[in-house]
């Protein structure tokens, strides 16, 4: 059987008047629409984790953490991106639903969407101006990589494997070793 259909680009309103009437979450790439799929437990205890160790310290320096349901506007690249974990520490970032001044973002890769991830957003995230580090962490080993831009605008990456090895999360001032993160998680065989 083949199946036939249509595909009518969006405008970003129309993305956004549709998402709030929508029962399932859906991200927007310049006027496509795509659906989300369900997480799993590893990838919800990761989320979780890191919120939890964020939260506090971010709220110290004047910002603001959220877990998995604010969308990100990355207006260069005409997206919204849902982000496991999102900080922001601009008052300016007032819309209920939508965070356009992100400082760190927090996505655990799933096998549906590691290679988006780790390119796709990876790119698009990095048109965001205020953007200073991007953590990306595995939910079926022991593995993380934090993105970091520059005073000069570059980026740089640190890879971790080591669940001891102390990182930082430079934006909240956050010390944080993986084994942290991956605190009582059953890691998913992918």
């Amino acid at each position: 059987m083949i199946s036939h259909a249509r595909l009518i680009p969006m405008t970003e309103q129309e993305y956004l008047d549709f998402e709030m009437k929508s029962p399932e979450r859906h991200e927007y790439v310049a006027g496509e629409v795509f659906a989300m799929v369900g997480a799993s437990r590893a990838h919800n205890q990761i989320s979780g984790n890191v919120y939890t160790l964020l939260r506090s310290l971010a709220r110290k320096k004047g910002c603001e953490a959220f877990i998995n349901e604010l969308k990100v506007r990355i207006r260069p690249a005409r997206a919204y991106y849902y982000p496991d974990v999102v900080v922001t520490c601009t008052q300016n970032d007032s819309d209920p639903y939508v965070i356009s001044q992100p400082v760190l973002i927090v996505e655990v890769l799933s096998p549906s969407t590691e290679a988006i991830d780790r390119r796709e957003k990876l790119l698009a995230y990095r048109q965001i101006e205020s953007l200073k580090e991007y953590l990306i962490v595995a939910q079926d080993r022991v593995w993380a990589a934090v993105y970091r831009r520059d005073e000069a605008g570059g980026w740089w990456q640190d890879v971790i494997e080591d669940p001891e090895a102390e990182f930082e999360l430079e934006t909240v001032g956050l010390g944080i070793t993986l084994s942290q993160v991956y605190e009582g998680v059953r890691l998913c065989e992918t």
